[in-house]
């Protein structure tokens, strides 16, 4: 059987109440179009092939639509869970109050004490979110994508109310790690949703919507933190702790939670391919329909369902009583998942975790201390570097990763970053006393000083060009849908797992090793990341179900898989023309005559099927 018989049998399957009289009808009218008479492709002008937008022109613009932006913006607001959190407690951890009511300038401690104390108080989300990680690998499939985000929403706002009414240590610690069971979630849910929903040209911008939300959140938190600090007074008029110059702070976090859970009762469609997987074939197609704003016996919507469906199909049997135990078989017995988690996705997280990123975002205003940024002007600084991190990863969201490429785009964040985190680590070397309490710096100090600060802001710029680009992506794209969101927990659970690390021993690395020896550890993580990069796969513009194609290549092919691999899906050989006629009867449509258009015999075969399922459907309902 050909894999263009496969295809359309597997849009059968998933769309039987498809017209098959019209598909008929317009495939013998115009079966007849001949490859060496019909116009020949569109050439590219000069200013189309070099653009600053991703290539959508061989799409139908319909599919471009606000139904679609809607339901990738809501899930990629759920980036936000995150951020916020990083945001909230970067400032806190600097807010007079919140260090006087948890003991953070307790005399009676010692410094790695009360390092101890900071770290568990910033790392507690990152632990919970590992929890929450690993129970998304059953509720995204079990809940669905829109139901899991639902379901999250409302752990959030429990561990959120619990850190407000926080009077000890303890109590804060219990909140932060429920909200971390959240946060760990969403992770999961927001790129997963992404990528099957979201047309192959615009994947990565969609992906870098939910990675750009993380520093919206960020920003807000930031910005919250200044605000509640310049506004509100330390202590009550009675000489007490403040507890509103702190507790004002999360309010934004409950905001947040229940804007996207009111929101997700009206705007959010459920994805078609998570719809087909649950065997839900004629709710998939509508959905797909409503996302794509095109009939459902579009030339477009039947290749993309017939492209998922063949997927689904092809992993029904192989998954069929699949357990935990035997999803996590696979990653031990297939060399190509294997290969994907370990050395793709998972040196994703390890590399980009341990780049320094994290430590500037949560410690930053320490960091702004050490180049000699004192009081307030601390929490300002971090406000500007959110506001920084937030239009670098919109900017790279809209103009670098589905337009360069994830390997570009990867090169020229990894190497900014690694120039800037050096730059940084060498002023740390040369002007240690920049960071004591009342030092004055001048002359070439001074301007060593302000480019320190610039390299901080700089570095968190190129951190959301490079791995935040792709940090989410990658394992939301490269594994077969039958374990996409169970392997996508799965590189959460590192995620989560390694920002925990880090945020735990960024303050223990920066007393044994001095301030600048992390930072060159930092910049040696980032050096064998180039390396790292030069061996990925390009996947930009690739339909989600050709991908499994490419990981039919040795490893160290994978880096040429546009060459040696083409784009075989039924997907890309529908094109969209400025021309008028199409071959498929449907205006400006035209199925690619090179790329096995489907037989008549197999359309007479089609057609005959699903007149003896619609039969078959008939008879039952007079039973």
């Amino acid at each position: 059987m050909s894999d263009s018989t496969r295809n359309l049998d597997a849009c059968k399957e998933a769309s039987p109440n498809v017209s098959i009289d019209s598909l008929r009808k317009k495939y013998e009218e115009n079966s007849d179009v001949n490859p060496l008479t019909s116009p020949p492709p569109e050439k590219k002008s000069f200013r189309s092939r070099f653009r600053f937008t991703a290539d959508t022109s061989d799409h139908p613009p319909e599919i471009f639509n606000a139904t679609l932006y809607l339901s990738i913006f809501l899930f990629g607001l759920f980036g936000a869970a995150r951020g916020l959190d990083e945001g909230n407690i970067s400032g806190n951890i600097a807010n007079p109050s919140f260090i006087a009511r948890f003991g953070l300038n307790d005399k009676s401690k010692t410094k790695d004490q009360l390092a101890n104390l900071k770290s568990n108080i910033t790392s507690m989300v990152q632990l919970g979110a590992i929890g929450g990680a690993i129970i998304a690998m059953k509720s995204v499939d079990f809940l669905g994508r829109v139901r899991a985000m639902q379901f999250v929403c409302v752990i959030w706002i429990v561990g959120v109310i619990i850190q407000i009414t926080s009077s000890s240590v303890g109590q804060l610690y219990a909140g932060r790690l429920i909200e971390g069971l959240a946060v760990g979630q969403t992770a999961a849910i927001g790129p997963v949703y992404m990528s099957e929903v979201a047309p192959s040209p615009i994947r990565g911008l969609a992906n870098c919507i939910f990675a750009g939300a993380v520093y919206l959140g960020i920003m807000l938190g930031y910005f919250v933190n200044y605000g509640s600090v310049l506004h509100i007074p330390t202590h009550t008029p009675q000489g007490g702790i403040n507890d509103k110059q702190w507790r004002v702070t999360l309010s934004i976090k409950l905001i947040m939670s229940g804007l996207i859970f009111i929101l997700s009762l009206f705007i959010s469609v459920e994805s078609p391919r998570w719809l087909l997987k649950k065997g839900k074939a004629e709710e998939a197609l509508a959905k797909l329909s409503k996302l794509r704003r095109l009939p459902t016996d579009h030339p477009y919507i039947v290749a993309e369902i017939s492209d998922i469906n063949e997927q689904v199909m092809s992993e029904r049997d192989a998954m069929k009583n699949s357990n935990l135990f035997t999803f996590f078989k696979q990653f031990f017995t297939s060399k190509s998942i294997a290969y994907r988690f370990v050395f793709i996705a998972g040196a994703t997280q390890l590399l980009g975790q341990w780049s320094g990123a994290n430590a500037v975002t949560i410690y930053a205003s320490e960091l702004f201390a050490l180049v000699g940024v004192k009081g307030i002007d601390k929490l300002k600084m971090s406000a500007v570097l959110g506001v920084v991190k937030f239009v670098s990863a919109y900017l790279s969201a809209f103009f670098i990763i589905d337009i360069l490429g994830r390997k570009r785009a990867l090169y020229i964040g990894i190497a900014g970053q690694m120039c800037c985190l050096l730059y940084y680590a060498i002023f740390l070397t040369v002007v240690p006393q920049a960071a004591h309490d009342g030092a004055v710096i001048v002359g070439s100090a001074k301007r060593a000083s302000t480019g320190a600060l610039a390299a901080i802001f700089l570095s968190g710029t190129f951190w959301t060009v490079g791995f935040n680009s792709v940090q989410y992506l990658i394992g939301a794209e490269i594994f077969p849908l039958g374990i996409r969101s169970f392997a996508q927990s799965l590189v959460m659970i590192l995620h989560f797992a390694n920002q925990y690390g880090n945020s735990k021993a960024l303050p223990k690395m920066m007393i044994a090793m001095n301030s600048y020896g992390a930072f060159y550890f930092f910049v040696g993580v980032l050096a064998i990341s180039l390396v790292w990069a030069f061996f990925l796969p390009e996947l930009k513009g690739r339909s989600l179900e050709s991908i499994e194609e490419v990981f039919t290549l040795p490893w160290y092919k994978l880096r040429r898989c546009n060459t040696l691999v083409p784009d075989h899906s039924q997907i890309h050989k529908i094109r969209y023309t400025n021309s008028r006629a199409g071959n498929t009867g449907f205006d400006h449509i035209q199925y690619d005559l090179e790329k096995n258009k489907p037989s008549s015999e197999f359309v007479e075969d089609l057609m005959q099927r699903t007149s003896n399922d619609a039969e078959k459907e008939e008879d039952e309902k007079k039973v």
